[in-house]
């Protein structure tokens, strides 16, 4: 349903999304990406060329802010494109950057180790899947195989590595879009997301050559305890969406991978 906000004279129509505050903005012929309390985190990443170009942002008389980005022409990336090089070397920009972790620290960014992580993670979980025998396995496993990243290891995180928050513009640049869940804490937790949500493990290695990480065995220790944790998360979100088919897709996949 397509309406016109008084304030900012721009025509918004509504996008798909889970948070409904997204918006093609139209005025006077010209376009842009519209978002309600949209992360201060953003104007940061746009001038690292992380997502697509912040143009401006207006305080509304009910208190929202609305942000409004360059609009690109594209698409999101299909899961098999996950694999993508720039994928990886993207994910290495955002992390090795000492200015973004500076702002995201200043904009109220939480840091998350593996123990804050399970909690957080207990709290929202379905009362329905509180007895399920797989999950129940699977925090144990994670409780018994604590880990604990060092202070130079915590970096920034998108927190949702969702193919459908890559985007590839018809200039063939690769964005990442969608902020609001970033957090900082150890840089192996969305590369581990990855790996488990789109990538054949025979092709890790290769993935972590990229990145220059040496394959280690407390690398492949934390690959595995951050891959399992997203599964979990992925799998309890699609539950209480009532997304059945990709609860089993994420329970065929933790018994399946190591």
């Amino acid at each position: 349903m397509t309406f016109e906000n008084n304030e900012s004279g721009w025509k918004m129509h509504p996008l798909k999304g889970e948070t409904g505050m997204a918006y093609m903005g139209v005025k006077d012929e010209e376009k842009v990406f519209l978002k309600k309390n949209a992360s201060p985190f953003l104007a940061a990443l746009s001038i690292q060329g992380i997502t697509p170009r912040l143009k401006w942002t207006k305080r509304l008389g009910n208190g929202d802010i609305l942000s409004a980005q360059e609009w690109l022409n594209g698409r999101c990336l299909e899961p098999e494109e996950m694999s993508d090089a720039r994928v990886i070397q993207l994910i290495k920009t955002i992390q090795t950057s000492e200015a973004l972790l500076r702002m995201l620290k200043k904009v109220g960014g939480e840091t998350f180790f593996p123990d804050d992580l399970l909690i957080d993670f207990k709290k929202n979980l379905s009362k329905d899947l509180i007895d399920d025998s797989l999950v129940v396995d699977l925090l144990e496993w994670l409780a018994r195989h604590m880990i604990d990243p060092e202070e130079k290891e915590l970096a920034v995180c998108h927190g949702d590595m969702n193919h459908k928050n890559w985007m590839l513009s018809d200039k063939d640049v690769i964005y990442l879009v969608d902020w609001d869940n970033a957090i900082i804490t150890d840089y192996i937790y969305d590369i581990a997301s990855i790996f488990y949500h789109y990538i054949d493990p025979s092709y890790w290695e290769s993935c972590l050559q990229i990145y220059e990480v040496d394959s280690n065995s407390m690398i492949k220790t934390r690959i595995q305890w951050y891959g399992k944790y997203s599964l979990l998360i992925s799998l309890n979100k699609a539950f209480k969406q009532g997304h059945y088919k990709k609860v089993e897709e994420c329970k065929k996949l933790l018994k399946k991978l190591p």
